[in-house]
């Protein structure tokens, strides 16, 4: 839809990754004139795939596919723009020191052989657990689509905070005394203590772990990390659940059929087009100036960032309340993320096993992390000294599965690694991440190659992104690239201040819509979707905005 009379536009988003996206999406199908601004080039934030060395692409960032809303996909109809997304045959291979190997995957009975291996009592525990995740999982996962009831806000009145509560809490209600516990545990107790209550093989506990240090930079055993392993069964793929996929043409491929979708119901995309300040006026947003000058005027300016660029760099000061701005000041961002593509001229050939031809483990998340205890002093090695001596490393290879990315017989593989500390400066005084790039790309290639020996020496190229590379290059404030700390203190109602989790910020016509909102991080759709439905209230039914708390 074109510009209101005046050139105005009902809403300008902030932001061309996949929640701006979304978001806008929804605004444009109900009628609204939009348009998105995006600083970089292309669209589609850390959800991109590009060129990294002479004929081999790949995503840049996010990596993998399985928590994409099932309706997203569905409403803005991906498949017609293009979007095909692939099962991995394994979801998990862990090769171990001793040359021995765990596969996940490929279904339950499969699994506990593997299992098995180690610990038929631990193969017996599956089910069980995997029983206890769904229960748990199906009260989170009722709160996905929901907003969050306003804790310590006035909007709406306290008879409709009492609504918002008791609506939010009916899926717990109805678990018996034994499915609330669980629920209780997985959001405040950490994950290796479920794991070590559940479980007694080092090797089962290490798969089922790492989901718990995934872009998160502390420990398997600090509190509240329990709440990732849900991963494992909160996602799905093409109606499976639990599953991990790959988009085929890498994560751009999902945005870039977003973009689509967009420009199909009318939305202006703009990219290169960098904001330099979120306009305010009479207390309201009223559109943004860009880096170059432009003026852009919009009813409603709806930001797709983390919540403390928008409030520290995009917003000037005299527009926020101390007491708001010393909240947004102490929002916790910081992933300890070293995240690098190779080109490879072969397959790994790995040692517990072997075989640089393609097979299932190829096409699964590689890890290498034999142990919670190996995470642990991952983490406190980064956290002292800068980062980890004996890294944590996934690896993902789409080429196996997706023949787009790497020329014949060749392949592009993805490596996830931890720790890194996402503040250098704080632990080496003085250094940056520019100082000490290489360095530790080589340790990462180096941990890789202990297992797979083929590996170092079958790297053509490289491209290596440090959280500050991240922090620069997509604005991941820390290198989070969950917009913000996935803890209990910041999810929900508390995300990302108490009192401001329902997309509506403290100036009026300020949306969120990016991952710093609920329900956090992760390739979703759903921040955006929910934030959408919110903005559409209030052009249905406006309100009054208060100042504050």
């Amino acid at each position: 839809m074109s510009r209101t009379p005046g050139g105005r536009y009902d809403a300008v988003v902030v932001g061309g990754g996949h929640n701006g996206l979304v978001c806008a999406a929804y605004l444009a199908a109900a009628g609204l004139s939009v348009c998105v601004v995006e600083r970089r080039g292309i669209v589609g934030g850390a959800a991109v795939t590009e060129e990294f060395h002479p004929g081999f692409r790949n995503s840049t960032a996010s990596y993998t596919v399985s928590l994409l809303s099932p309706r997203v996909i569905r409403d803005l109809d991906l498949a017609t723009h293009g979007l095909r997304i692939v099962r991995r045959p394994l979801a998990n291979f862990l090769p171990f020191p001793d040359g021995t190997h765990l596969k996940v995957g490929g279904g339950l009975a499969a699994t506990q052989r593997e299992v098995a291996k180690f610990s038929p009592r631990d193969a017996q525990a599956l089910p069980p657990y995997y029983a206890m995740l769904d229960r748990v999982a199906g009260v989170l996962r009722a709160l996905l689509d929901v907003t969050p009831p306003n804790v310590g806000a006035h909007r709406g009145g306290r008879f409709a905070f009492a609504l918002d509560a008791w609506k939010t809490a009916k899926p717990f209600r109805a678990l018996d005394a034994t499915a609330q516990r669980d629920v209780l545990d997985v959001l405040t107790k950490s994950a290796g203590e479920i794991l070590d209550r559940w479980f007694e093989s080092a090797p089962l506990k290490a798969a089922f772990g790492f989901d718990a240090v995934v872009g998160n930079f502390q420990s398997p055993y600090a509190p509240g990390s329990a709440y990732v392993l849900l991963h494992h069964v909160f996602g799905e793929v093409n109606g499976e659940a639990g599953q991990w996929g790959h988009a085929i043409g890498g994560m751009g491929a999902i945005t870039q059929a977003m973009a689509k979708a967009c420009t199909a119901r009318g939305v202006e995309i703009r990219t290169s087009a960098a904001v330099r300040e979120v306009r305010v006026a009479g207390a309201r947003a009223v559109g943004v100036t860009l880096e170059s000058g432009e003026a852009i005027e919009a009813t409603r300016v709806v930001a797709n960032v983390n919540p403390r660029l928008l409030f520290e760099e995009l917003v000037a000061p005299a527009h926020l309340d101390d007491e708001f701005r010393a909240r947004i000041a102490g929002y916790r961002c910081g992933s300890g993320t070293l995240r690098m593509n190779v080109a490879l001229a072969e397959l790994p050939d790995f040692r517990a096993l072997p075989g640089s031809h393609a097979q299932a483990h190829h096409g699964s998340g590689i890890i290498v992390a034999p142990s919670l205890a190996y995470m642990e002093r991952a983490y406190f090695d980064a956290k002292t000294s800068g980062w980890s001596r004996a890294p944590i490393v996934e690896m993902l290879i789409p080429s196996v599965l997706d023949d787009s990315l790497a020329p014949p017989g060749k392949h592009a593989a993805s490596l996830f690694c931890q720790h890194v500390h996402p503040r250098l400066d704080e632990v080496l005084p003085g250094h940056t991440w520019d100082d000490h790039r290489d360095e530790v790309a080589d340790l990462m290639i180096a941990t890789v190659d202990a297992f797979a020996p083929n590996f170092a020496g079958s790297v053509l190229g490289r491209r290596v992104l440090t959280p500050l590379d991240l922090e620069r290059e997509f604005g991941l404030t820390g290198g989070d690239i969950f917009h913000g700390a996935l803890a209990l203190d910041q999810l929900f109602s508390a995300r990302p201040v108490l009192g401001y989790a329902d997309y509506r910020m403290p100036i009026e016509n300020l949306y969120l819509c990016g991952s710093g909102a609920h329900p956090g991080g992760g390739v979703t759709g759903i921040p955006g979707k929910n934030a959408a439905r919110e903005i559409l209230r209030d052009v249905r039914r406006p309100r009054r905005w208060p100042r504050g708390g």
